[in-house]
This record gives C-alpha cells, structure tokens and sequence, in this order.
C-alpha cells in the first residue's frame, strides 16, 4: 500500500487517504508524507456527502472487502472515478487452502469456484475498471480458469528499488553468516502453520545435522502455540517483533519459509533477496514469484526433503553464491520500481482516455454491478437505520 501512494504521489495526485480502522501508536504518519487522511465509517450516508466533495478520478480499494462496503456508493455519487481494487492476494484462494488442509484433503479448484467467498471477490474484480495482482499464478487463474478480460487485471507485485552492484558487494558473505531464520506475523494463519511444521518435524532433522545450528523466529503478535516453542537447548528461538527486517537477514545464512497454504506473493521472501540471504520454501511459498526464472534457493514439498535442501544450502558455499545471485536477479528483472512504475502509469492513462469504452466492453462487470446497487445499497441502508434506532 505504501509504494502504491508512492506510486501515485510520484504522478502528481493529490491524496486523500480513508480508512475505517482506528489509529495507534504504530499508524503511519500520513501527514508527514504528504497524505490527507480521514476516518469514516461503515453503513454511513454521510460518506456520500464526503466523497462527492473530494470528488476523486480515481478510487483504489484495499481488498475486495473495502470494495464490498463503498463500491456501490462510489459509483453513485462519483461516477466517473476510475475504480481500482489492490487484491493484496485472492483471498478466496487463501482461505480455502487453508480450510483443506485443515482438513487433510487436497485443494482442489472445484472446491475454490463453488465457494461463496470465491464469488464475493471474483464479483469485487468485475465490479472494478482495474485490479491489482501481485502473483503470475493469480493472473492466470482467473484468464484461464474463469476467462476473465486480461484488459480487467494488471499484474503489478511489489515496487522494489534495483539491487546496485555497491550494495551487492556490502552484503555479509558466507562466512560472515550464521544460523537459520524464519519470520512472519502471528495474526497470519499460515505463518503460524509454518512455525508450528518447522518446529515439529523439520527443525529436528537439520539440528540432527548441525547440532550448534540456530534457528531464530521473528514476528508481531505471536499466539501462545507459538511462543511455547521457545527451547534454547534445541536452537529453537522466539524472538518476536523486530525493529529491522533488515539487519536480521543480513546476518543469517539462510531462510525459511516452510508454507503448506496462502496465496499472493511473500515479503518475508523478497525481502531475504534484497539481503542477499537464500531461501528454502515450499511451492505454495514460491508460487507466482518468480515467473520461470531460477528460484533464490530451494523449494521443496516433504519435512526430509525440506530438511536435506536446508543443510546443504547452509553448508555449500557455492550453491549459497548461486541462490543469492538468482535472488538478485528476480529482484532486478521482476520486481524493478521503474519498470513496474511505467507499467501501471501507461495502463492508468489508457483508462483516463477510454474509460467509457473500457466499461461498455466489461458486460459482465455492468451486471454484476446492477445486482449490487439492487442488494448491497439496501442492506446498507438498513443497516444504518438500525444503528441510528439503536
């Protein structure tokens, strides 16, 4: 979300930012960006009032849930704004990863198309004249599997500056490396699920291997399952919440991201490259990041064979060397700022030319949108006089 206000900033808007979350003592200072910001609230007709006096060209939602609750109130009171919906990642797919391997049994995309969840956010991306996708796979899911318009979905994932040769050569090398780390915020299911496999079936058989190996496990608002893990004796460490993502990599040899479900495209896995520090995941952790190119490191499925790619990654000097390199090279080509920054503005102005023609084209958007008006409004609406008797 930061490097999309980036974006936009970048291309001369003014911005005003909305949300109907409440501040704390970790909310960005949007003031000191630049960025207005307002607070507002659900199933309020005050906001129309709101909206047409800012009177915006362009609308960017935060996942289809924030597109559910103002889209149609968008399209009634600013018809022309451009309405583009940032996914983050399909969480319908996300979600039904996660409720099939709770319950032992293979994801299947039959399972994920007869979801309701599904249909609330395929609904959301027609509804829109853009969505944001971050993953190649997520791309292809929906042109291949539900055929919708290529000309509906960019693929814009993270905004990352190019990695300069100086900062190449300041990285710590090998030797100057040591332990293992895994990170990811506690309020994320599949992190927890990570943490939680890593320590019960994977973590034992490198410590087998490397039995003065470490392994340090950093992230926000960690549940209890996990905090208990804590056991020095056996080098499994949690850490917590760090201050600098940064520092912590650029110290560890290697990363692990051992994730059995999820959807979109991982930080905690690009942020390892920009650090130079390779990484064993799993396919579901790689998935849609790297587009063809060599992986940065190893992606492997079972706990041996997850266990097996780790230790020799952390023992093979040369092996280390290439999956740092090929994490370079993903960062340069996939995730290039400027070139991705070119991408989205080009689209962007396409839209503010063509924008009726672009609608007249998205039929099935215009439907869907009429049966929102017809339902969403209404339960909207009657939302708000029960809260008013109340």
């Amino acid at each position: 979300m930061l490097q999309l206000l980036d974006f936009f900033k970048n291309e001369g808007f003014d911005i005003v930012f909305t949300s109907t979350a409440s501040k704390s003592e970790l909310s960005l200072d949007l003031d000191a960006l630049g960025i207005k910001s307002r607070d507002i609230m659900l199933n309020d007709s005050g906001f129309d009032d709101f909206i047409k006096d800012i009177n915006p060209t362009v609308v960017l939602f935060d996942r289809f849930l924030t597109e559910e609750q103002f889209g149609w109130r968008i399209s009634e009171n600013v018809p022309n704004a451009i309405k583009i919906l940032d996914t983050e990642d399909l969480h319908s797919l996300r979600k039904v990863r996660e409720v099939s391997h709770k319950k032992e049994v293979p994801f299947s995309l039959r399972t994920w198309l007869q979801e309701d969840i599904t249909k609330r956010e395929v609904a959301s991306i027609l509804r829109c004249d853009l969505s944001l996708m971050v993953s190649t796979f997520e791309v292809q899911l929906l042109t291949e599997t539900l055929k919708i318009d290529s000309n509906l979905l960019l693929h814009l994932p993270f905004l990352l500056e190019k990695i300069q040769y100086a900062e190449q050569e300041a990285w710590s090398d090998f030797d100057e490396r040591i332990n293992f780390v895994c990170i990811g915020n506690g309020k994320h299911a599949p992190n927890v699920d990570a943490v939680l496999w890593l320590s019960k079936e994977i973590w034992p058989l490198i410590r087998k291997a490397l039995p003065e190996a470490e392994v340090s496990v950093y992230g926000a608002y960690m549940p209890q399952q996990v905090n208990q893990l804590h056991k020095p004796e056996i080098g499994f460490l949690i850490k917590g919440w760090t201050e600098d993502v940064n520092e912590v990599f650029e110290n560890t040899r290697v990363n692990l991201a051992p994730l059995r479900f999820g959807a979109g495209i991982k930080g905690k896995l690009t942020t390892a490259m920009q650090n130079g520090t390779p990484s064993v995941t799993t396919a579901i952790g790689a998935e849609g990041m790297h587009d063809g190119l060599p992986w940065s490191g190893v992606v492997a499925e079972t706990p041996e064979n997850f266990a097996r790619e780790a230790i020799q990654l952390y023992r093979n000097r040369k092996d280390w060397k290439k999956s740092q390199q090929n994490g370079l090279d993903l960062i340069n080509q996939l995730y290039n700022k400027q070139k991705l920054r070119e991408r989205f503005s080009l689209v962007l102005n396409n839209l503010q030319r063509n924008l009726e023609e672009h609608r007249i084209h998205n039929f099935m958007g215009n439907l869907v949108q009429h049966q929102t008006l017809q339902s969403t409004k209404y339960l909207s609406k009657w939302i708000e006089e029960k809260n008013k008797k109340k």
